[in-house]
């Protein structure tokens, strides 16, 4: 039996920040079923970097609900928008990509954010706003900003605060906004997803909306999901990211590593588990933190992967780290028999990124060889046949020699 409207606008209202608003989003729920026609839920996605990680399948998830319900879900990549980049929580302006670049980080993001959503014809339509942005002429582009002014556009933190600070904030990034706002009169959006630093920019499409006589976008923002080191909003320049292309083995660790007192975002944002089972499972007189950990992390493996392979990485956490034994399997790197510096030897392994990670992780105390504990990165070492080198809690690799 279909869900009613009331049930469904609590279920779209779950984990949300706000939704501009509840009583239009009921009434558009009912206008289409009325007139036998989907939502069209937009979500602009700016391909600036190649990977997307869990902060951004908050949104996904809520878009893939939509979809459930029957509705359609319309993904505009960023094509063009990009070029400008969104000035959205940067403090300087951002560089602008290359094409070439945009393009190959957009097929990364479909494939990726595939995983989430579904991703049939009738219930995702794919858009690059390259198609009407790049036809507009200047006259175009003089109407466009003509709908908002400075005071406006100043009212948004990030400007705000570069411009209280004397820092400087180009022309350029003023029309952000409002592209963004353009894209959803072309695609007749009902309903616009962000996060809740895009809340300046969905709301902006409503007015540009109701000035072109179209109904106005309904606005649903998602919070912001907290980074592993449950101080910043998850960022792959940070570091405190879970991807969604990471190993399992990996993606388990990570998720083991969250205070305990992360959980309930974390479930409320990244499964669908009641609320009520939620506050079971992060309550710990009903649940040891520790079971219930496990049991989030195995169930966010199991929507990017299967069931096996997050089994799979729990007994591989336990018997690693709860056990404190070697995995069975880990790289192994074929090196000479030389004395080289520690910090350098970690880089030739692949398990930093580079020597300076090497030292930062050794001087965080991250880093042991056949399990003693590395604290100079200046040391030298020499590689032997079966040395183990560890970095963190979930990166291994043996040593042979040539």
């Amino acid at each position: 039996m279909a869900a009613s409207i009331a049930e469904q606008v609590q279920l779209l209202k779950r984990g949300t920040a706000e939704v501009f608003t509840e009583g239009e989003l009921a009434d558009r729920l009912t206008r289409v079923a009325r007139e036998g026609r989907q939502l069209r839920v937009k979500l602009g996605l700016d391909p600036t970097s190649p990977d997307i990680h869990l902060g951004h399948t908050v949104v996904l998830r809520k878009m893939r609900q939509f979809q459930d319900l029957g509705h359609k879900a319309v993904l505009i990549i960023g094509d063009y928008t990009a070029r400008i980049g969104d000035p959205t929580g940067v403090n300087t302006t951002r560089p602008m990509l290359s094409p070439e670049q945009i393009e190959k980080n957009a097929r990364t993001y479909f494939e990726q954010a595939g995983k989430v959503l579904d991703t049939a014809p009738d219930r995702l339509e794919v858009r690059h706003n390259s198609e009407w942005l790049e036809k507009l002429s200047f006259a175009d582009v003089l109407k466009l900003a003509a709908q908002m002014t400075v005071a406006r556009m100043l009212e948004r933190d990030t400007f705000e605060k570069r411009y209280e600070a004397d820092e400087p904030i180009g022309v350029h990034e003023f029309l952000y906004p409002l592209m963004q706002g353009h894209d959803s009169v072309m695609i007749h959006a009902d309903v616009e997803l962000g996060g809740t630093d895009q809340t300046f920019n969905n709301l902006v499409g409503r007015r540009l909306q109701e000035n072109a006589g179209q109904l106005p976008q309904i606005v649903i923002t998602m919070p912001i999901l907290v980074g592993l080191d449950g101080k910043d909003k998850m960022s792959k320049s940070k570091g405190n990211y879970v991807g969604v292309t990471d190993e399992p083995n990996e993606m388990f660790g990570k998720i083991m590593s969250i205070s305990d007192d992360m959980m309930a975002n974390y479930y409320t944002l990244l499964t669908s588990l009641p609320a009520e089972k939620i506050a079971e499972l992060v309550d710990p007189h009903k649940t040891h933190p520790k079971e219930a950990k496990v049991l989030l992390a195995k169930t966010i493996i199991t929507q990017f992967r299967d069931a096996a392979a997050a089994e799979g990485a729990a007994a591989h956490f336990e018997k690693v780290f709860a056990q404190k034994e070697l995995p069975d399997q880990m790289p192994t790197v074929d090196l000479a028999a030389e004395p080289v510096m520690a910090s350098k030897l970690l880089l030739a392994c692949g398990l930093v990124a580079s020597g300076g990670e090497g030292k930062r992780m050794i001087a965080q105390g991250g880093v042991s060889v056949d399990g003693r504990k590395v604290t100079d990165p200046n040391e030298m070492i020499t590689p032997a046949a079966g040395m183990v080198l560890q970095v963190g809690r979930r990166k291994f690799a043996r040593l042979q020699v040539h």
